[in-house]
């Protein structure tokens, strides 16, 4: 039986840095970040949503970043779509 490449919802894991500021943030920006991280998780590929650009235009399979709270914050986040366990990874978080 070979395994399939599975589909949204994505399973999403936060470094250390990137989850204490996340915890770090107010009720409001910490809502809309959690809205943002799930439109990528729901997102048939993440990479292709509204607010997402890569974070350099020469690796357009390397990091990307999320904006939100109308471009008052961003995350970095890399998507590995591996065929067991696909899963998005923030790597950094910020608002302002």
């Amino acid at each position: 039986m070979s395994e399939e490449f599975t589909g949204p919802p994505w399973a999403v894991d936060y470094t250390q840095d990137a989850e204490k500021y996340r915890l770090s943030l107010a009720d409001e920006p910490r809502e809309a970040l959690r809205e943002a991280v799930f439109e990528l998780l729901t997102a048939r590929h993440p990479y292709r949503g509204e607010n997402v650009e890569p974070a350099r235009s020469t690796v357009p399979r390397g990091p990307h970043i999320a904006y939100f709270d109308s471009n008052r914050g961003w995350i970095r986040f890399t998507f590995l779509p591996r065929v067991a366990e696909p899963q998005i990874v923030v790597e950094e978080v910020f608002w302002q």
